[in-house]
């Protein structure tokens, strides 16, 4: 973690190229201090988390119109806080507007507040564009390349993500606050990309750098489960959970990944330990149950029960998010959980909500629901009535496109393995026989898997060719 005595003043920044137009040098360490604490996936508890440091950054200069870019670009690139319905979050974005109309903003300073303009009216890949353009002339700007990383990552781009960070790397100085950070956003992208190898070499130059850095952790664990290493990946994170478990707020999708290793290996009492003791806990404290419900759908795949009650927990928590639409991998496992909770008139509700989405709105993300998402969700409705073979017809069609809903490879890889499962219980042979050629296909991909193994043998006792 990064000590309070580096925060920058105003001098310090603009020594960095990074000229702001507050005055206020505790502005100004502020904003060090919650941009290290973004990077970082952490609650710094001396400064009050986030939260704390947010509201004494905008207390410290309420004219300080980075401060505002900060925090509102971190709610909206959160995808947690519907702009349409939340009039406290309209407010802010108007306020931080009126700063940039009526003050001597820095150029940098005004695309900043641009970016976030357009993000607010549904176009993130235009917001990207203005952050990419802002790199351009100042690269060491980190708030800028992070959220750009945070929605590539969003809208499944992973080779842009990759070389935005490459883009950036030769105009930083090692001895640069927050330097160490770069490896791990690098190593994602490479990680994503498939270059596994380099990916894997980024994420330890992250981590030697600084063992807290969770996302390099983060990158490593990719990296691990996608080269079918499941036994190395445990003993990595079981050897550095002290380290990567104090960033608090990535550590339920870290979990997350260390749980998916016992589920690949076919240990599942241990990987529902994971769930029961870490990965559920930490879900409900966040209000974030999008990882909760995609390891019990996994879970169910591989036939273990794990009751309707942990389900209902996921359904109550994620109840006030089931209409935003802000992000597509979010709304499916809203409709996973309130279908395998038994909610299925939730889940027809949500799924109208979806169309009228779909009719009312534009963006990025409505474009993608239209394509992608509305036929997944509808995927889920078949397979939980039985209906696999027009699960298999409604996702077979976009499996290439599952990419555009967002997430991870080692994420999106559920909706994978839905296909897979509906084409090995559909009673068309042809579609039986589609599943043996996705079960190649992913043999080829990943070599070590024995949860492909375990489906490839239990379609050969089906004797489909007979």
């Amino acid at each position: 973690m990064a000590k309070h005595c580096h925060w920058r003043d105003c001098l310090a920044w603009k020594d960095e190229g990074l000229e702001f137009s507050t005055t206020s040098n505790e502005a100004c360490k502020l904003y060090d201090a919650a941009l290290t604490q973004i990077v970082g996936w952490y609650h710094d508890k001396s400064l009050g988390g986030w939260d704390k440091t947010f509201t004494r950054l905008r207390e410290a200069d309420p004219d300080f119109v980075m401060g505002h870019v900060l925090t509102n670009g971190l709610t909206l690139c959160s995808t947690s806080v519907n702009i349409q319905t939340d009039e406290h979050l309209k407010k802010r974005i108007d306020d931080m507007v009126s700063l940039k109309a009526n003050s001597a903003l820095t150029n940098r300073e005004e695309k900043h507040v641009e970016a976030l303009q357009v993000y607010a009216d549904g176009s993130m890949s235009k917001a990207i564009d203005i952050w990419e353009d802002i790199l351009v002339d100042h690269p060491t700007d980190l708030l800028a390349l992070k959220f750009c990383q945070l929605n590539y990552y969003n809208l499944g781009q992973s080779i842009p993500m990759r070389d935005s960070v490459a883009r950036v790397f030769p105009h930083w100085k090692s001895s640069t606050p927050l330097y160490g950070y770069l490896y791990g956003m690098h190593a994602f992208g490479l990680e994503e990309s498939g270059m596994y190898v380099e990916g894997e070499k980024a994420a330890a130059k992250g981590l030697a750098i600084n063992p807290n850095d969770c996302w390099s952790t983060h990158a490593n664990a990719h990296c691990l489960e996608m080269t079918g290493r499941h036994d190395q990946g445990i003993k990595f994170m079981t050897t550095t959970e002290n380290d990567w478990k104090i960033c608090d707020i990535l550590a339920d999708h870290i979990y997350w990944h260390f749980g998916l290793y016992y589920i690949e290996i076919g240990e599942y009492s241990k990987a529902l330990d994971i769930y029961d003791s870490e990965i559920l806990p930490r879900c409900v404290a966040s209000n974030y149950t999008i990882h909760a419900a995609s390891f019990l759908y996994r879970l169910e795949f591989e036939g273990v029960k794990v009751g309707k009650e942990r389900w209902q927990v996921l359904y109550e928590t994620g109840e006030p998010a089931h209409f935003n639409h802000l992000l597509v991998y979010k709304d499916l496992h809203y409709v996973m959980a309130s279908l395998r909770a038994d909610h299925k008139d939730t889940a027809k509700t949500q799924i109208e909500s979806i169309r009228q989405f779909i009719r009312e709105r534009c963006g990025d993300q409505r474009d993608v629901m239209k394509e992608v998402g509305l036929p997944v969700c509808e995927a889920l409705v078949a397979y939980e009535n039985g209906d696999y073979a027009e699960a298999v017809d409604l996702l077979n069609p976009v499996r290439y496109k599952f990419v555009n809903m967002g997430g991870s490879n080692a994420q999106r890889d559920e909706f994978q393995q839905l296909l897979i499962h509906a084409a090995i219980n559909s009673p068309k042979k042809h579609h039986k026989r589609l599943a043996r050629s996705l079960l190649s296909e992913r043999k080829a991909l990943r070599e070590n898997s024995p949860l492909t193994d375990r489906l490839q043998k239990q379609l050969l006792a089906m004797h489909i060719d007979e």
